[in-house]
């Protein structure tokens, strides 16, 4: 996990390192993009809005929330549920999430498509609504150390779609946005993108229906990851 340490505690790559292509910095959102979990997270929303009393969300509203960070998503998902009951509910969440995580994993065609953007000496980095204890359990889970330089997370910078994280990413590194690509399941991790200056792709088999994503200026919409590796492999 040393990767994956505070930036002030991990060796930042060297700025000169020669690279390949139009992007330096690859930026990917977590679920629902690299992450097969959106309709497990969904369940999880309504069962712990169900746990405390609410009004449980409907499977749009459950799933439109997911890559924000918990306070928005819960505002959202859950408006008749009072603040001072967000600690029980983020409780119950993390009950009925543990209890499927190994129900979860990569999509298929992850690990090499990552594998072989970092032999092409990308940075690559994580940018999710996730807690970081989350991300942390969810990359020790799928055995994925060593392949990501940084990570960012919604509770330690700014839930999306402000454009922190990636902010904080291009100063980390050293790059300009003009060479950083976000790519993401969301509406969020678009806006993002766009509000941060740089590209983006979105992939349509996560937690939000691609017709949205047009307005947002994507380069791409992938419908799989073969897709996303393809363009990525042409383009990136």
């Amino acid at each position: 996990m040393s990767r994956l340490l505070p930036p002030d505690s991990r060796d930042v790559p060297n700025p000169d390192r020669k690279r390949i292509r139009a992007f330096d910095l690859i930026a990917f959102d977590w679920d629902g993009t690299l992450f097969d979990s959106t309709a497990i997270i969904a369940r999880c929303i309504q069962a712990a809005v169900r746990d405390v009393g609410g009004a449980v969300p409907t499977d749009a509203a459950a799933s439109h929330v997911i890559g924000l960070g918990f306070a928005q998503a819960l505002a959202y998902a859950a408006p008749d549920v009072p603040k001072e009951k967000y600690p029980e509910l983020g409780a119950r969440y993390r009950h009925h999430y543990l209890a499927h995580i190994n129900d979860i994993s990569l999509f298929d065609g992850v690990l090499p498509m990552l594998a072989e953007l970092k032999a092409r000496q990308h940075w690559l980095a994580v940018a999710t609504g996730k807690s970081r204890q989350g991300l942390d359990a969810a990359l020790q889970a799928v055995q994925l150390q060593g392949l990501f330089d940084a990570s960012r997370t919604a509770d330690r910078t700014a839930g999306k779609p402000d454009p922190r994280m990636l902010i904080e990413l291009m100063r980390e590194f050293g790059v300009d946005p003009s060479r950083v690509l976000m790519i993401g399941d969301t509406t969020h991790d678009l806006q993002m993108a766009l509000n941060a200056g740089c590209a983006s792709v979105g992939v349509s088999y996560g937690a939000h229906q691609p017709d949205a994503f047009e307005v947002l200026r994507p380069r791409f919409i992938a419908h799989s990851v073969k897709e996303l590796h393809a363009w990525l492999g042409a383009n990136a």
